[in-house]
């Protein structure tokens, strides 16, 4: 072993720790190492095993009662142009809410989706504005809302009907 070369890779070791200790979330605000580490698991939001995205409760009111829902939350332009493309499976009370920046007419297909889908498009006030039911997956057909969306939710094809959510019922995230 070269001894010269001992000290510079310590020297170099250390400073690679100051800098991952650096951008920890300690070294972000926090006062205390417990403090942090106590915090991190009531704050981080559950995130979907396959898409890697945030999961957050959705609740749909309608005349038959409140249906709570797991979704995932596409938020960034590159997460709503994929949203469920490719995805295989989805369990029955799980699914997808796009929220738009500023509420808009918006149109959505299914190019390269390959369960059918309900699309629900979702007022500025929250109420429903209209129901896309059962859209074939692969179909590049344009499914409009009717009126400006401030988000949009996907569901299982058929899940609408089942819960028997319609134009007006709440949509709350």
């Amino acid at each position: 072993m070269n001894m010269l070369k001992m000290p510079w890779n310590r020297a170099a070791g250390l400073a690679l720790l100051i800098a991952a200790v650096g951008c920890s979330p300690l070294a972000a605000g926090s006062t205390s190492a417990q403090g942090s580490a106590s915090a991190a698991p009531a704050a981080a939001a559950p995130v979907h095993p396959v898409s890697g995205l945030t999961v957050v409760p959705l609740t749909v009111r309608t005349a038959g009662g409140p249906h709570v829902f797991q979704v995932e939350v596409a938020a960034s332009p590159a997460e709503q142009e994929r949203g469920l493309m490719f995805r295989e499976k989805m369990g029955a009370d799980e699914g997808m809410i796009f929220p738009m920046a500023a509420p808009r007419p918006i149109a959505f297909w299914m190019k390269n989706t390959v369960i059918p889908l309900d699309i629900i498009f979702i007022g500025p006030d929250h109420k429903v504005l209209n129901v896309a039911a059962n859209a074939v997956p692969y179909d590049e057909t344009p499914l409009p809302s009717d009126g400006n969306a401030s988000g949009v939710l996907e569901l299982n094809g058929g899940r609408a009907a089942q819960i028997g959510l319609k134009p007006g019922d709440t949509v709350t995230w």
